[in-house]
């Protein structure tokens, strides 16, 4: 892969630090320092205010705009778009002194340092200016994000006049103007807006969204020792000018606590305008206090590291890149907020517009399963509140059950490429494997029963209309397009029939099953959706006789009809220059060869591992491996992990080698518009699974762990029926154990063993 290192940031094992201020890397800098706690995020721009290269970016998880192009599309081509909106700037400050205001793109700064310590959740950054009068001036910023009371942020400044004394004005409140920079507009109207000023100042606003008509609600506490106050109310803006005296060497703090609440739909509404109310009218008692607020996030966090900490030894710079993997998967999403899904770019940037895709199920799914039982849960639960959306969907394409989309974030189509929206179906397969992956780490039948169930009869009916037999009689899918987004319109994609077959026979499954043991739940499903078990007659024939394109002689899987036939392109001969491809080549160049975007038959070969030989394995991934361009960041772990199982240790740690330090380290030269959150879902499952070996589609969970030769030891935890595993691993012995009480069993090596407390131990021979 032509890909190389950017690096900026200083190394360390738990903290993210950037010494000294580089405008070149201010954007990267946002994404690397963005803070979230699935409910609301924010970039890490200067609140101060820059008038350099920035995004000042204020998201809210389910809070979106809507735009509708003013031309017509054919039916089927989504005729709108929904993307996760910019909202308001509950950090906006200005800082003044002596008629010069605080910029950094423009004033005169020294000892620049910036910190977030992922053991806390705190973001710290200080500096001393230096005014064109001389004057001398210490500054820190300090921001949080509550865990628990997700509404809840705090924010501090504090500022320490160093060689005199005299008057700084602070500027401080809610500031809803800013520019949506995908739509190159603002999207908010504002109504209500109030000061009050008593012990504390107490500032709100409200805006709303102009298409959707989605509300936030932005209040804050103020606590500062001010010799004067100035009262700002504007058509978007809400805030306090104070005054303050500096004493020489004497540190002032200026405090402001953060609720921010939101309304998505008309059943919150009461519970909604009772917050607002009591926050306007000082009766707001949940936390208030900034250390409080503080403890708790840092306890929160202890908890996180307890039971998801991944240790390796003697390599920094993939300790400190795997932890702020982690960090930023529990940031982006933990089960906080019932029926949100994951964006792209979590809540760190508008690329890719906010949208969840399939990605969401095949590779964060995983992190939470073993990880977070609620995140997962409430993950899946998100499809079900969407499955409405899915019938419409199929029906638009002339199908019948639900076709999921391949982009969204209210549940509806937002890809108007034609090509994606409605020829890829992993979408609504990659929700049947979710399922699954659930049932079987958690045995959820209340799930299964209450929504599982009803989504996997939607799907399969989708998926017994959208293909067809042939004159043969063999039943495949036309006109599609697979995870290689660099083939389309292809027949019988072998991806699609292998996760068709599969959502099938696992649909037959659970009917079955909930007919037999749970006959109420399974009749009140069967009305509800009018299902006739006569249905399943159809997808029993077409399971038997699925296409899966397949060569006995080679052991390989073709990727679609004609793949093998394609002309060879040499992928190593491609100039650097020409990346990426999409931006330098013509769009229809790249699909006329064999150049795969990502892997596409070794993805089912993973999700399903051990329904292949390792002789499969090996033929389908030297086959297919030489021609894969990893233009998706998703790309190099499916390689790394199954290079790995095959003993190309060398190769597996070339491919691992940016998975943890994609964004740290800006290997895509595109982290300024976001963090890659399920490239970071893929680089925890590029240690676990690949490195420790982990295999969980078995009958019983399997570890196989090997170590890179540059690593001197390491370890992960798994949640696994309800008990925290630990697995250690040296040059020397693998051991693990688990940390509560509970006797586990799983296979190690292929042995089945029972794992306690006391642990077992392996001995590398």
């Amino acid at each position: 892969m032509a890909k190389k290192a950017d690096k900026y940031f200083k190394e360390d094992k738990w903290k993210i630090i950037e010494e000294g201020f580089n405008p070149d890397y201010g954007m990267v800098s946002e994404s690397i320092f963005s803070l979230a706690n699935e409910y609301m995020g924010v970039r890490g721009y200067f609140e101060e205010g820059y008038s350099g290269n920035k995004l000042i970016g204020s998201y809210f998880n389910g809070i979106y705009e809507r735009s509708e192009p003013d031309y017509n599309h054919y039916k089927g081509v989504a005729d709108f778009t929904e993307y996760m909106v910019n909202s308001v700037d509950w950090l906006y400050t200005r800082i003044e002194i002596d008629n010069e205001q605080l910029d950094l793109y423009k004033s005169d700064f020294e000892k620049f340092y910036r910190e977030l310590d992922m053991k806390t959740g705190i973001l710290t950054r200080e500096f001393v200016w230096k005014t064109a009068k001389g004057k001398r001036i210490a500054i820190k910023f300090e921001r949080c994000l509550s865990m628990t009371e997700v509404e809840r942020s705090t924010w501090q400044a504090s500022i320490k006049a160093l060689n005199f004394n005299g008057k700084i004005y602070v500027t401080t409140g809610l500031d809803f103007s800013n520019i949506h920079r995908n739509s190159g507009e603002n999207m908010w109207n504002c109504g209500e807006k109030f000061i009050q000023a008593d012990k504390n100042i107490t500032l709100g606003i409200e805006g709303t969204t102009i298409n959707t008509g989605l509300k936030v609600s932005s209040n804050c506490k103020i606590q500062a020792d001010y010799e004067s106050m100035e009262e700002i109310i504007e058509d978007k803006l809400v805030a306090v000018k104070l005054c303050i005296n500096l004493e020489k060497n004497k540190e002032q703090k200026i405090t402001k606590i953060i609720r921010n609440l939101t309304l998505k739909d008309e059943s919150q509404k009461e519970e909604y305008e009772d917050k607002k109310a009591k926050i306007k009218d000082g009766r707001d008692d949940v936390i208030v206090l900034n250390e409080e607020l503080k403890e708790e996030s840092r306890k929160w966090w202890e908890n996180v590291w307890k039971r998801s900490d991944i240790t390796i030894d003697n390599d920094i710079e993939n300790q400190q890149g795997i932890r702020f993997c982690i960090f930023q998967m529990y940031q982006t999403y933990n089960g906080a907020v019932k029926g949100t899904n994951i964006g792209a770019k979590g809540l760190t940037g508008e690329a890719y517009n906010g949208n969840a895709f399939w990605d969401t199920e095949t590779y964060c799914l995983p992190f939470y399963l073993f990880n977070d039982r609620e995140g997962a849960k409430n993950l899946l639960y998100f499809r079900y509140k969407t499955l409405d959306e899915a019938r419409k969907r199929a029906e638009v394409l002339d199908c019948e059950g639900a076709f999921y989309p391949i982009a969204t974030i209210s549940g509806k189509e937002c890809c108007n490429l034609w090509q994606h929206a409605s020829l890829q179906l992993q979408a609504s397969t990659a929700v049947a494997y979710g399922i699954w992956f659930y049932e079987k780490m958690y045995n959820d039948k209340a799930f299964i029963k209450n929504y599982g169930l009803e989504m996997l009869i939607e799907i399969s009916r989708m998926l017994a209309t959208r293909g067809d037999f042939d004159k043969d009689g063999k039943y495949g899918y036309y006109c599609v397009m697979g995870p290689d987004e660099f083939q389309m319109m292809v027949h019988n994609n072998c991806y699609t029939n292998y996760m068709g077959r599969f959502t099938l026979k696992y649909t037959i499954e659970k009917v079955k099953e909930m007919k037999e043991k749970y006959p109420k739940e399974y009749e009140k499903v069967v009305k509800k959706i009018n299902f006739k078990e006569s249905e399943m007659n159809k997808w029993k024939q077409i399971i038997k006789n699925m296409i899966i394109p397949y060569s006995d002689d080679t052991l390989i899987f073709e990727q679609h009809d004609g793949f093998f036939k394609l002309p060879h392109v040499d992928i190593d001969s491609i100039p650097i220059s020409d990346f990426p491809l999409y931006n330098h080549w013509s769009y229809d160049r790249i699909y006329r060869n064999d150049m795969i975007k990502q892997p596409d038959v070794l993805m089912f070969m993973l999700l399903f591992n051990s329904d292949f030989t390792k002789e499969q394995l090996k033929a389908n991934y030297e086959f297919y491996e030489p021609r894969c361009i990893h233009e998706s960041s998703l790309s190099p772990s499916v390689h790394s992990i199954l290079a790995n199982q095959l003993g190309k240790e060398e190769e597996a740690y070339d491919f691992f080698g940016f998975a943890t330090r994609m964004d740290l380290d800006n290997y895509n030269r595109n982290t300024n518009e976001g963090i890659h959150t399920t490239s970071i879902a893929a680089a925890w499952m590029n240690i676990v699974y690949g490195f420790g070996g982990l295999r969980s589609d078995g009958e019983i969970l399997s570890l196989s762990p090997t170590i890179p030769k540059n690593w001197d030891g390491y370890s992960f935890k798994l949640t696994y029926n309800d008990e925290i595993l630990e697995v250690k691993v040296n040059k020397e012995e693998v051991t693990i154990k688990t940390l509560g009480n509970k006797l586990i069993e799983i296979k190690v090596f292929d042995k089945v063993e029972l794992i306690n407390d006391e642990g077992y131990t392996y001995k590398f021979t």
